[in-house]
């Protein structure tokens, strides 16, 4: 096989597979019931008058299934986190016992479960979108070859190699998206 196909190959395959951990991250911020620090990942904190990530101004650990504890490493970041929190819209009351906060993270209601099964879903799709968009621009560069002189039977075998490619990382998004959705309706 032509070496420009091969690279071109390969970047997809690199790029697809960082549509599947841009999956993975997001799925691990869905909540299944469980207490998960990665569910903070996206709340922000007014530090000093900068948006920053409550990760970047304090610890957070889960104490049991149900409990996330933030120990933020200045006192002063009690109220700020606190608010941001409760401005993040995550369904859960914070509880500050003026050194820690603590987040009791309520089992979910069938109604929520389903918002939840929505949301992954959507993310799911977002990754498959992501991938047929990797293989089109595959493709095109793929075609682009034939300009150069690279024989059309390789630029076809291209082709077929670019459609598994995608068919296999799509069935990667699928199978995640299966397994969180399990993950949800099973807590």
């Amino acid at each position: 096989m032509n070496e420009e196909l091969q690279m071109i190959l390969d970047d997809a395959k690199e790029q697809m597979q960082k549509a599947i951990e841009h999956l993975e991250n997001e799925l691990a911020k869905i909540r299944a019931g469980r207490a998960n620090p990665m569910m903070l990942d996206n709340v922000m904190v007014d530090y000093y008058g900068n948006r920053t990530h409550l990760k970047h101004t304090a610890n957070i650990n889960s104490q049991d299934a149900r409990t996330l504890i933030i120990q933020p490493w200045e006192a002063a970041m009690l109220e700020p986190i606190e608010r941001a929190i409760q401005a993040a819209n995550l369904g859960i009351t914070p509880q500050n016992d003026g050194k820690i906060i603590r987040l009791s993270i309520p089992p979910l209601t069938e109604e929520r479960r389903k918002e939840m099964v929505k949301k992954v879903k959507a993310e799911a799709e977002n990754c498959k979108v992501a991938i047929r968009n990797l293989r089109r621009d595959t493709n095109e560069s793929i075609k682009g070859l034939l300009k150069s002189g690279v024989p059309e039977d390789e630029v076809k075998e291209g082709e077929t190699k670019a459609q598994q490619l995608t068919d296999s990382f799509i069935t990667q998004a699928d199978s995640h998206a299966e397994k969180k959705e399990k993950e949800i309706l099973t807590v």
